[in-house]
């Protein structure tokens, strides 16, 4: 990772370069080390609001323009990402997938005053200040961590291992959990997933008590190693593997790990049964993407409906569309979305996004089961 490198150029058709178009600039993971399935699923989600926002005239006839970039999950990628698409004369920011990097664009984008809705990006301290720059769509770590946590204790969990590589991110839900589990009972066993080789991690496992372990890493490095060695060890055949952050939601989960991937549980930002904005958008991103879209699909096609709603009715001068976060209201593909102020959270919030607990079924692992609704 290299903050000097390069951005590489947006996808086809991302840049028209049409004078009279306002623009968003978007921030993505493309390429590695980012994860780039979710990149791909959040950008065809903005795509996709982009080109009918454009079917329905635009923004007062204006046509609406996606100025892509690639953050490969590199924090110091991104705020130069901010700094040029500032100058391009963006009116707002958006995207976003890795919360760590949205993290660094949020602080750039208040210090520059250009309008970042972020769209996939939980971490509770996105800013370390209030700011009315910011507005986020993805509901905040703490909340759905303790949905997440409430599963693990009423699914009889309550010694819990967590392999947790070095990062801000993990830290924090590590934290969570503890914060959330130890009153309640429960207990929270930290394992090096840096220190330990996948067959070491297990002889912790095995000597730690734990009845579940979560995949507190990135994927497919380390997660999938590990996974499969915990699977095959007959000790820890009665052993739950979770990853809370949502790793098995994509298609490349499965892939890697085929049977031994099914029945971890995650957390994903859906609702139950899509409303029929949902169901439509569903559809055709499924065909679009030739597998099932994922949560960050639909908050990337979320986040173009708000910002499509700010611009019509405040137009894109961006001091304006910061001052519309409280005011908009937009039906999007999860329900209906509005921005408030919420303890502890220094952003413009939607609260709360649908939550749920699900795991790919054993028999189908092409299909998720809902374990929990939070």
């Amino acid at each position: 990772m290299n903050p000097g490198t390069e951005t590489p150029p947006s996808p086809q058709g991302a840049q028209r370069g049409d004078d009279s178009a306002v623009r968003i600039g978007a921030l993505v993971p493309l390429t590695r080390p980012g994860w780039v399935g979710a990149g791909q699923h959040l950008l065809a989600g903005l795509e996709l609001g982009v080109q009918e926002v454009n079917a329905a005239d635009g923004i007062a006839g204006r046509p609406l323009e996606l100025v892509v970039r690639d953050t490969a999950a590199d924090p110091g990628r991104a705020e130069a990402a901010v700094d040029e698409l500032a100058r391009l004369g963006v009116a707002a920011l958006a995207g976003e997938y890795h919360s760590v990097v949205a993290r660094t664009a949020a602080a750039r984008a208040d210090a520059v005053g250009l309008p970042f809705l972020c769209s996939s990006g939980v971490l509770d301290a996105l800013t370390e200040e209030p700011t009315d720059w910011v507005a986020r769509l993805a509901p905040a770590q703490s909340h759905g961590w303790r949905i997440y946590g409430d599963f693990l204790l009423g699914a009889g969990h309550s010694r819990i291992a967590v392999a947790a590589d070095p990062s801000v991110y993990w830290a924090s839900g590590t934290r969570i959990l503890r914060d959330h589990l130890t009153p309640r009972g429960g207990a929270v066993v930290e394992l090096d997933s840096r220190a330990l080789t996948p067959p070491q991690l297990c002889d912790a496992l095995a000597a730690s008590g734990a009845t579940a372990l979560l995949l507190l890493v990135g994927h497919p490095d380390p997660a999938v190693p590990i996974v499969k060695a915990v699977r095959h060890d007959p000790r820890l055949t009665d052993l739950l593997i979770g990853a809370p952050a949502g790793q098995p939601e994509l298609a490349d989960w499965a892939a890697s790990l085929g049977d031994d991937g099914a029945a971890v549980p995650f957390l994903r930002y859906l609702p139950e049964h899509l409303p029929p904005l949902g169901a439509r958008v569903e559809a055709v991103l499924r065909e679009r993407l030739a597998e099932a879209p994922s949560f960050v699909a639909f908050e990337g096609y979320d986040t173009i409906a708000v910002l499509a709603e700010a611009l019509r009715t405040h137009g894109p001068d961006r001091a304006r569309i910061a001052e519309a976060w409280p005011l908009v209201a937009v039906e999007g593909t999860r329900g209906r979305i509005r921005f408030s102020r919420t303890p502890g959270i220094g952003v413009w919030q939607w609260a709360w996004p649908p939550v749920q607990v699900v795991d790919r079924d054993p028999a189908r692992p092409d299909r998720c089961r809902v374990l929990h609704v939070g």
